[in-house]
């Protein structure tokens, strides 16, 4: 939690809460800044609002010139996507969609679950390039909410903010001398921790397959491979220098194993199975409750 005393600027944005923490209140010029962000992000990315960028492709195939940072993004969905053998795909949306988690929000499925087009001859995206050779709903829920924590990190510095808490829902990057001890939700009982962590200049993120539940065993979390929610894992949390990669690794361990994950990436985590057992990188740094 954030120290007693800080100052807190909360909003609403891309569907979900922020909450950011210093230990002085925000200029109203810094504040109009980061909501700008917020809303820029999803303007580009959102595939529930059809003016967005990305949105464009899912009604007919094209080219479109992404943002700056685009270029994080696909380097680590690329990278992910073959890691994992195609199971973690930004192509995932329109998966999500046949099962009802759709624009209208519909939470009604329209038919069995379908895996999404392959990367392969659908999609090509080098840096801020993206072209698609038929109609497809891209999503990069994934990754980046993440990003967007480390865009608002972002603001704060160039505003002159060394000491801050961003949290997304429970996406977080701290930043400063004053680390914070977080709590881990439990994956079945959103009042109760199964443990704490300290977070001292990093980023800390969670995936759990009941944030986002809906239906008989239907949830966020899909295997791209299949289209069907993943079942044996139901929590993950990961620790990185930045949000983006700690986002995108919490979800890429619902796929796969760690091990090549951490060929790759420097990052340590904690992964609950579906069984309740808990298992923990050598490097995770957190106090597990027994």
């Amino acid at each position: 939690m954030p120290h007693p005393g800080w100052s807190l600027f909360g909003f609403e944005g891309i569907g979900t809460r922020w909450e950011i923490s210093t230990p002085d209140a925000l200029a109203a010029g810094v504040r109009n800044q980061l909501l700008g962000t917020v809303s820029a992000y999803d303007e580009v990315w959102s595939r529930f609002r059809p003016d967005s960028l990305v949105s464009s492709l899912s009604r007919s195939p094209g080219r479109i010139t992404l943002p700056d940072h685009a270029c994080g993004l696909q380097r680590v969905y690329s990278a992910l996507y073959r890691l994992s053998g195609g199971r973690m795909t930004p192509l995932i949306g329109s998966s999500l969609e046949r099962l009802g988690y759709d624009a209208g929000y519909t939470l009604a499925t329209s038919g069995s679950p379908q895996a999404p087009p392959q990367w392969e001859g659908t999609l090509e995206w080098t840096g801020r390039e993206l072209m698609v050779t038929k109609p497809v709903v891209l999503d990069v829920g994934a990754a980046g909410k993440g990003q967007l924590v480390d865009l608002l990190g972002e603001v704060l510095r160039a505003s002159g903010h060394t000491d801050f808490l961003v949290d997304g829902s429970g996406d977080m990057l701290h930043a400063g001398t004053h680390p914070v001890v977080v709590a881990l939700e439990h994956p079945y009982n959103p009042k109760q921790a199964i443990g704490t962590v300290e977070l001292a200049n990093s980023a800390l993120c969670a995936s759990a397959s009941n944030r986002r539940a809906w239906g008989d065993g239907l949830h966020h979390v899909l295997d791209g491979a299949t289209g069907r929610p993943i079942q044996t894992t139901v929590a993950t949390w990961t620790m990185a220098a930045s949000a983006l990669e700690a986002d995108a690794l919490a979800t890429a361990l619902f796929m796969m194993e760690p091990g090549p994950l951490e060929d790759e990436f420097e990052f340590s985590w904690l992964k609950v199975s579906s069984a309740g057992a808990a298992t923990y990188s050598a490097v995770f740094e957190g106090r597990l409750f027994s």
